[in-house]
């Protein structure tokens, strides 16, 4: 059992910026991929960025490449998901941190990947 903690969300304006974090704890995988989605309503929850923890490997959605970062926090198994500047109000909606351990697939952003999943944490962002 992984349990996952996120924090960090809030709101914000178009073109400011937000740091996520999530906490892992529990079994935890001796290699560990995280990743971070999101939900829109209505619409189907995404991969945004997904990272090897403890390596250099990172992958993003096109729709924030450039925009946000996955780094790994304070702590082994914290993961920061900085979203620079440049949110827009289509980020509007809850971020979620999932983990698995690393293996086939490695850090991707399929969401049928990912087994552990946080609560989520609300990002707004107003015009």
């Amino acid at each position: 059992q992984v349990d996952l903690v996120e924090s960090g969300g809030g709101s914000a304006q178009a073109g400011g910026s937000l740091r996520l974090s999530c906490v892992a704890s529990g079994s935890l995988y001796f290699n560990n991929c995280m990743g971070w989605f999101r939900q829109a309503p209505g619409m189907e929850r995404e991969g945004v960025a997904a990272a090897h923890i403890g390596g250099e490997s990172t992958t993003y959605a096109d729709s924030v490449k450039s925009r946000f970062t996955i780094s790994q926090g304070q702590g082994t198994y914290t993961t920061l998901y900085r979203q620079r500047n440049g949110l827009k109000p289509e980020d509007t909606g809850p971020y979620l941190c999932a983990s698995r351990p690393c293996g086939a697939g490695g850090y991707t952003l399929d969401r049928v990947a990912y087994k552990s999943w946080g609560q989520g944490t609300k990002v707004t962002v107003s015009s």
